[in-house]
C-alpha cells in the first residue's frame, strides 16, 4: 500500500471515531433528559421525556400512583415488572424516567408513562 492510500486510510479512521464518539454524547443527552418538577411536568407537551427524582406516596390502582415532589403531586403510570420485585416506602426517594401523556377527554388529563424506576 503506499503512502497516499495509507493517509487516506488513516485520516478517515480517525473522522469516523470522531464522529462516532460526538455522536453518541449528543444522543446520550437526547435519552436522558436533565431533571423536571412536578410543575414543570404539568406544563410540558404530550410525549415530552421527564426525568422526576421524589417520592411515589401511594397506589391508586391499575399501575397508577401518586407521585410527588417538592412542587407537587402527579399521577404516574408504572408497569408492575419495572418494581423489579422490591417494595418501595413513601418515604423513599425514586427517580422516575418516562414521558409525559396528555389526555383531552372527557377532561384534561396530564399523567405521567414511566419507562424506568431508579431506586
Amino acid at each position: 500500500m503506499n503512502i497516499f492510500a495509507k493517509t487516506i486510510l488513516t485520516t478517515s479512521l480517525i473522522g469516523l471515531t470522531s464522529f462516532a464518539t460526538a455522536n453518541t454524547a449528543v444522543n446520550q443527552s437526547a435519552l436522558t433528559p436533565s431533571l423536571t418538577t412536578v410543575k414543570q411536568a404539568l406544563t410540558l407537551k404530550d410525549d415530552t421525556k421527564v426525568q422526576l427524582r421524589g417520592n411515589v406516596v401511594k397506589a391508586i390502582g391499575d399501575e397508577k400512583y401518586q407521585f410527588r415532589d417538592s412542587t407537587g403531586s402527579i399521577t404516574v403510570d408504572i408497569d408492575d415488572e419495572l418494581w423489579q420485585g422490591k417494595p418501595i416506602a413513601a418515604n423513599a426517594t425514586v427517580t422516575l424516567f418516562g414521558e409525559v401523556d396528555i389526555d383531552y377527554k372527557p377532561t384534561k388529563r396530564v399523567e405521567i408513562d414511566v419507562d424506568a424506576v431508579n431506586f
